[in-house]
């Protein structure tokens, strides 16, 4: 059976990936008084004194929402709401086994920002942060944007910042590896979509200088037909108004060569032109710019990509779990950028400079120290940066 189908016969089994469960066992009248009524009038007037007891006293604590209005599903495109649930579903699953945060899949059936936007905001008092998820740029700017600005809780669009996370991470342990400072290299980075403009926007405050951000016709500048409100700020931030070049041009000598873009877009002799001990993360879903064996053939020294059936997978798997329990662990109004770049630094940390290789610049989603880590930088980060309602890490 292959993995297509296999996919169809669990659902179908289990009929769905998820299920409430309680931690409250009832076993006689008394039970049901302390569950129910008149028990949990108590719980109810303490919340009415102060809201963010809420947070302590109910299932708010540990729940987080995972929300799409399904206009971008993977590769898929706009297939609409209902579709989305599959996607939803597996996500709150991996939340659930690698930052044990439960979660509630919540798509939404409107192409409306609005609508979505006062949607979300209606239902936030029943959850402790909302991972946005699957919406199509430009319109995920604004949703998430504005709701930072409303809500508070901790909103978090994975598709922008959890690979941005990730491929920072790896970068940071890569140049590590070939020993190059971050602030010197020359990095390019192919496709401007929500996580291309992210990883450029979060290697530039961690320090980067030498970043150019690409489309599919060359760089990206003023002159650019489709351009959104964060492509236009990275072109003023980044100094690329008026450049101007193809892919195979800008990233002669570059030290790294990003891709979220198409498969086959990172050609041999685009390859063979890089700098010595050249970086290539090719995180093109399901088919990369470039394979690994192909990549290595023509002379990169660290390769990566978004599988997991090839060394260094650059997965937002180990970003994701670990932000949101850092963040609801402290009760965090938000996820600013201090959080994401601290979220960086710890995961690119658990691969010690005795530990760096070729193939192993990115610890392994099922390495048990990747959600904790990040989740206790993000928590102490929060903490200092005053977005925390808690003042003490509980790990």
């Amino acid at each position: 059976m292959d993995v297509k189908q296999e996919a169809i016969e669990k659902r179908l089994e289990l009929k769905g990936f998820l299920q409430t469960g309680t931690k409250y066992e009832l076993k006689d009248a008394h039970d049901l008084t302390v569950a129910y009524t008149p028990g949990v009038a108590e719980p109810c007037l303490h919340i009415k004194e102060d809201e963010d007891k809420s947070f302590d006293l109910t299932c708010r604590s540990n729940m987080v929402a995972v929300v799409s209005d399904g206009t971008r599903v993977l590769g898929l495109g706009d297939i609409g709401a209902a579709a989305a649930i599959p996607v939803m579903e597996g996500k709150s699953l991996l939340f659930k086994r690698f930052g044990n945060v439960d979660c509630i899949p919540l798509v939404i059936d409107t192409k409306d920002p609005d609508v979505l936007i006062n949607t979300v905001k209606l239902v936030q008092k029943n959850f402790a942060g909302i991972n946005l998820e699957d919406i199509s740029s430009p319109k995920c700017y604004e949703i998430e944007n504005r709701l930072k600005k409303e809500l508070e809780i901790p909103v978090f669009h994975d598709d922008q910042h959890g690979t941005a996370i990730a491929c920072l991470a790896g970068v940071k342990a890569a140049l590590r590896f070939v020993k190059k400072d971050l602030s010197k290299v020359k990095i390019v980075v192919n496709g401007a979509g929500a996580a291309g403009a992210n990883i450029a926007r979060l290697l530039y405050l961690a320090g980067a200088r030498n970043i150019t951000l690409m489309v599919s016709s060359g760089v990206l500048n003023k002159d650019y037909k489709r351009l959104d409100s964060l492509q236009a700020e990275l072109i003023k931030t980044l100094g690329q108004e008026t450049k101007t070049g193809n892919l195979a041009e800008i990233a002669k000598g570059a030290d790294v060569l990003l891709g979220v873009s198409a498969a086959g877009a990172f050609t041999k002799e685009i390859l063979e032109s890089l700098a010595e001990d050249a970086i290539v993360f090719a995180m093109a879903n399901p088919v990369p710019e470039v394979m690994y064996e192909e990549a290595k053939a023509a002379g990169v020294r660290v390769m990566g990509t978004g599988r997991s059936d090839a060394p260094n997978q650059i997965n937002n798997v180990n970003v994701f779990p670990g932000i949101f329990r850092g963040a609801i662990d402290v009760q965090a109004r938000e996820i600013n950028d201090e959080m994401k770049l601290a979220a960086a630094e710890a995961l690119a940390a658990l691969v010690t400079d005795e530990e760096l290789a070729e193939d192993y610049v990115v610890a392994n989603a099922f390495d048990k120290r990747v959600p904790l880590a990040v989740a206790k930088a993000v928590a102490e980060t929060a903490i200092k940066t005053g977005v925390a309602r808690k003042t003490e890490v509980p790990y």
